[in-house]
């Protein structure tokens, strides 16, 4: 006999409270944000960055599947059930069928793609997680970003039906997910099931574009970072005073932020 709490698991996220619309996930994990401020702090270096960033990028990636995958029902036999017939786990599980595809946009994203893909792997059928690549950088003029530069891409197979799952750390402007999902789209590769970007911080400005361009699109954050905001709008819900809110500089850096985390990642400072 099933015990009823394993039939239907409740699950909710903890969300910071905000007016962005329903596809846009601000996380509220005390845990997460502790993380995510040693990770920023100036005196964490290699190896902690990477290991901060993977400790992180692995907790969002079941967040991301307790939120947003299919469950199934199931009868899973213990070590137990040689001794007793009542050693059976029989009731809600991860749909370990579906499908997802990691896209890692180089050079922040490859660790923490990476990281996922072995997470999902180790949760679903490793047979159907898999890892594509995208090689983009962003363009500058005078200081601010201007676009960005798609180079090369290898992508692993057709996405129809699928969850594709784009884990890049630093959600700024937006401009380099915009081209990236242009580029997927234009190759005409099937309609996947679900587009899901996970961050670790978000802003408003990259917030905007996203939830204007490509509605479909679910974002996760760890933290929004508007730190640029006047006093009287960062006491208010996020997302009340939108077009006041303001967290990139004048050279389109996230502020409080972490600095350039392709070149923290890499190692690649000077």
């Amino acid at each position: 006999m099933p015990d009823i709490h394993h039939l239907r698991l409740s699950y909710r996220l903890s969300e910071v409270e905000h007016r962005y619309g329903p596809r846009v996930h601000i996380l509220g994990h005390p845990s997460l944000m502790t993380l995510l401020a040693r990770l920023c702090s100036p005196q964490t270096r290699q190896p902690d960055i990477n290991r901060l960033t993977a400790a992180l990028y692995r907790s969002m990636a079941l967040l991301i599947a307790d939120n947003e995958l299919p469950r199934v029902q199931r009868r899973i036999l213990s070590r137990m059930y040689r001794y007793n017939r009542q050693g059976v786990y029989e009731g809600q599980v991860v749909d370990s069928s579906v499908r997802v595809a990691l896209v890692d946009i180089a050079r922040a994203g490859i660790w923490p793609s990476h990281v996922c893909f072995e997470t999902f792997c180790e949760l679903l059928n490793p047979d159907h997680v898999r890892q594509d690549h995208i090689f983009a950088q962003r363009v500058t003029r005078n200081g601010r970003v201007t676009g960005t530069d798609l180079a090369a891409s290898k992508i692993g197979g057709r996405y129809e039906g699928m969850y594709i799952v784009v884990p890049d750390p630093m959600a700024a402007t937006g401009s380099s997910l915009t081209t990236v999902l242009k580029h997927l789209r234009g190759r005409r590769l099937g309609s996947p099931k679900k587009v899901i970007a996970a961050h670790l911080i978000v802003t408003p400005e990259y917030i905007r574009r996203m939830t204007s361009e490509h509605p479909d699109v679910v974002v996760y954050g760890v933290r929004l970072d508007r730190g640029l905001s006047t006093a009287r709008v960062l006491r208010t819900i996020a997302g009340e005073r939108w077009d006041e809110e303001r967290g990139l500089n004048d050279h389109q850096y996230i502020v409080p932020g972490g600095g350039g985390f392709g070149e923290l990642l890499s190692n690649a400072q000077e």
